[in-house]
């Protein structure tokens, strides 16, 4: 979960996380005006992936596609969760710190390339399916990799798309040769925007509870590795891929151009974003027409994230956002369910109905099949994992017999009912 800080870009391109105020003659000091702009950018770039994703999380939940399915999260996931987060950010300083940073850069701009394609085409698809003109015609399209033969031939990609699907990977195509030959700030945006969204979309927290151990070890996590050690400042910096949103603070003086960022790393909209859409989902399930607990955690992240620019702003010196939000994020909604009398109702709550197995993850590769929207859900999970076990109800029981055996259990009910 980056942090949310100022770099500023000396003359040989290298950037310095310390504040332009504090800089030397030859760095650019950003005005007032430019400083305002480049905050509430961050600000809105921010609320957007987590009002539509929340908003999109909502129809993904309802979906009866086995490869359009959420990865939902579980408390033995998120009580994991930071201790990886910590793993893999320390091997990543390690890396960084041993191996040569201009060689990784180009492996993970590769990778952030095909990934980055896949999440801005998911994104764009509902728009373009909108105002695709209804006289063109829209042509399917099947792309087949399979191994082996006869009774042993195994599908490795069963990739279906049609003409829209098509024109979205094309104008993601474009972004992506932009993002890789120019690292140009707005694709790297249009890229973290992309994934933001996506996150919000498909990850489903299960119940409230594992909300609260999520962003609680994140919390924890976050402070850490940016007030007690370089580890985190160090690896935002030497990063160069589209885990962060940037927007300049010098935009009105040099335009696109620009070279002095602000800049807000995914991890602090993702995280809690997932669980403004887990009570956002809570809300359509009290049926009541009302967003209350949305829109209450919705306008904390507000209160939490301008915290943070604030503070930051004031101390000069790079803040975890997380400090400010989890607190504002939680707090506020359990504190309206307190005042209403449903806390014992949010708690118990049940995203899904889906179980997801403890077992590790990565463990293979997965075979991918299905439409643009399913492809990009099945790289941003957290990996290839086994089938989901469903909690099954005597109702499901009764659905998957025959209609002999369901007969003959009803008989059996009704005879006990008797005695």
């Amino acid at each position: 979960m980056a942090d949310v800080e100022q770099t500023a870009s000396v003359p040989d391109g290298s950037s310095n996380g310390s504040d332009a105020v504090n800089g030397t003659a030859a760095r650019f000091v950003s005005s007032a005006e430019g400083t305002a702009l480049a905050y509430g950018s961050l600000l809105l770039m921010a609320l957007l992936p987590i009002f539509f994703g929340a908003l999109r999380s909502v129809g993904c939940s309802k979906s009866k596609s086995p490869s359009d399915m959420p990865e939902t999260i579980t408390s033995r996931d998120a009580a994991r969760f930071p201790i990886i987060a910590s793993c893999t950010l320390f091997g990543l300083y390690l890396f960084f710190k041993i191996f040569s940073q201009e060689y990784i850069n180009l492996l993970l701009s590769m990778y952030f390339f095909v990934l980055g394609i896949l999440a801005l085409s998911h994104t764009m698809s509902p728009f373009m399916y909108r105002v695709f003109p209804a006289n063109l015609p829209n042509k399917q399209y099947q792309l087949l990799f399979t191994q082996g033969s006869g009774d042993s031939k195994e599908e490795i990609v069963n990739y279906e798309f049609d003409t829209k699907d098509l024109i979205c990977l094309c104008v993601s195509s474009v972004v992506g040769v932009w993002y890789v030959l120019k690292k140009h700030w707005v694709a790297n945006n249009l890229f973290g925007l992309a994934f933001a969204l996506n996150g919000v979309e498909l990850l489903h927290l299960n119940n409230v509870s594992t909300g609260c151990i999520l962003l609680g070890g994140l919390f924890v996590y976050d402070v850490f590795w940016v007030f007690g050690t370089n580890v985190m400042v160090t690896v935002a910096k030497s990063f160069e891929a589209p885990i962060k949103l940037v927007f300049p603070q010098d935009l009105l003086e040099k335009g696109l151009d620009a070279s002095n960022f602000a800049m807000l790393g995914l991890g602090d909209i993702v995280i809690p974003g997932i669980f403004i859409a887990l009570l956002l989902r809570f809300d359509v399930s009290l049926k009541k027409n009302t967003r209350t607990y949305f829109y209450t955690s919705f306008l904390a992240y507000i209160f939490g994230l301008g915290l943070t620019i604030f503070v930051m702003h004031t101390f000069k010196h790079a803040q975890p956002a997380l400090l400010y939000l989890v607190p504002a994020c939680i707090g506020f909604p359990v504190l309206v369910a307190l005042l209403k009398g449903e806390l014992t109702e949010m708690f118990s709550y049940e995203s899904s109905d889906e179980v997801l197995p403890h077992t590790p993850r990565l463990t293979h590769f997965p075979t991918v099949s299905g439409s643009p929207a399913s492809l990009a859900n099945s790289m941003q999970s957290f990996g290839p994992s086994s089938p989901r076990r469903r909690r099954h109800t005597p109702s499901d029981m009764y659905e998957e017999s025959s209609p002999e055996e369901a007969s003959s259990k009803e008989e059996i009910t009704e005879s006990d009912k008797d005695k």
